[in-house]
C-alpha cells in the first residue's frame, strides 16, 4: 500500500488512466498454477507484479482509473484490495483508451527507475531469461541499503555484505554469507555454510546447508536440499530440489546459450544462463541440469539424471 502522504499529493497531478494490455509472452507456465493471468502472480520484492507496478506508477502519475483486458477478474480483485481509490473496468477495444490521458502498460512488464534517471520506465518481460535481467534492475534500484526485520533471526557467525532486504520470519544459520543486493522474503530459511548472492527469494523458500545460490529468482515455497548449486536460474512456485543438484550455467565451448520455444531453439544472447524450472517440480538428488533447459511444471526428474532435453 502507498503511504498516506503519497496519496495526498496525487491531486496536484493530471488524472490519467492506466491501460493494462494483454501481450504475448512465454511466462505463464513457470511461476504459479492458477486460472486468470499467471504473470500477474509473479512476485517482485514480495509483491504481486501488478501491485508492484501500480505502486511505482503512482509515484509518477495520478492514476484514478485502470482499464484491464476482459476475463481478468482475479487481477481486478487484487487491484481493488490494494488500491480501493482507483476505479477498474474491463475493456475490449484498446483504441478507445488511446489518448493523452492514458498510460499503457503490457501485462508482462515491470516498472523500474534506472540509476540516474528521473522517471520510471516500463520494461517488458517476454522470455524467461528476461526475469533475471529485470530482477537485477529491480534489486539495483530498490535495494540500496540494508533492511533486516527485527522479527528475523541472523546467526552471529553469519555475514551480510552489501545492501539487502530481509523480511519477517527469515532464519539465517551459522557461517552463511549473504551478498547483496538481495531480497529474502518472509519465513525463508538459509542453512549452515551456504552462500547466497544477488538473488530474489520469495517467501517460505528453504535453502539447505552448504548450498550456493547466485543470481537466481525463486518464486517461493521451494525447498533446496544440501550441497546444491543454483546459478542464473528461475524457479517457479512449490518446487523441491534434492541433495547435490546442480543447475549449470555455462556451455563448455563458451558459446551463446539457446533456449527451446515451441520446439525451436532461439538465441538468448547470453553466455551465462542456468535452468528455468516450472511450478510443482521435484528434482531428484544428484541431478545435473544443462544450461538453458526448461523443466515443465509438475515434472518429476529422477535422481542422478543429466537433464539435457
Amino acid at each position: 500500500m502507498l503511504k498516506n502522504e503519497t496519496i495526498n499529493n496525487l491531486h496536484t497531478r493530471k488524472k490519467q488512466t492506466l491501460v493494462v494490455e494483454n501481450s504475448t509472452n512465454w511466462l505463464d507456465n513457470i511461476f504459479y498454477e492458477k486460472d486468470d493471468s499467471k504473470i500477474s502472480l509473479l512476485k517482485i520484492m514480495g509483491k504481486p507484479l501488478i501491485v508492484y507496478n501500480i505502486e511505482k506508477l503512482l509515484l509518477q502519475y495520478d492514476i484514478d482509473h485502470i482499464a484491464l483486458p476482459t476475463n481478468f477478474s482475479g487481477m481486478s480483485d487484487m487491484i481493488q484490495d490494494n488500491f480501493p481509490f482507483i476505479q477498474i473496468d474491463e475493456i475490449l477495444d484498446y483504441d478507445k483508451t488511446n489518448s493523452s490521458d492514458s498510460v499503457k502498460m503490457p501485462i508482462n512488464s515491470v516498472v523500474t527507475k534506472p540509476k540516474g534517471a528521473d522517471n520510471y520506465t516500463i520494461q517488458k518481460i517476454v522470455y524467461p531469461w528476461d526475469i533475471l535481467k529485470i530482477m537485477h534492475n529491480v534489486l539495483n534500484a530498490d535495494v540500496t541499503s540494508t533492511s533486516v526485520s527485527n522479527n528475523s533471526s541472523i546467526a552471529e557467525s553469519a555475514i551480510v555484505k552489501g545492501p539487502c532486504v530481509i523480511e519477517d520470519g527469515v532464519s539465517v544459520d551459522d557461517f552463511v554469507k549473504i551478498i547483496g543486493p538481495i531480497y529474502i522474503g518472509k519465513n525463508a530459511k538459509i542453512g549452515t555454510g551456504s552462500l547466497v548472492r544477488h538473488s530474489m527469494m520469495g517467501s517460505d523458500t528453504t535453502i539447505g546447508f552448504n548450498c550456493e545460490i547466485a543470481r537466481s529468482f525463486f518464486m517461493g515455497d521451494t525447498r533446496v536440499a544440501h550441497l546444491d548449486v543454483v546459478l542464473d536460474s528461475v524457479i517457479g512456485q512449490n518446487c523441491w530440489l534434492g541433495g547435490f543438484v546442480g543447475t549449470t550455467n555455462v556451455l563448455l565451448n563458451k558459446e551463446i546459450i539457446r533456449y527451446k520455444l515451441d520446439g525451436v531453439l532461439v538465441s538468448t544472447a547470453l553466455d551465462q544462463l542456468g535452468s528455468v524450472i516450472g511450478y510443482n517440480c521435484a528434482i531428484g538428488a544428484g541431478t545435473v541440469i544443462l544450461p538453458g533447459r526448461f523443466v515443465p511444471p509438475n515434472s518429476t526428474v529422477q535422481a542422478g539424471t543429466v537433464f539435457s532435453k
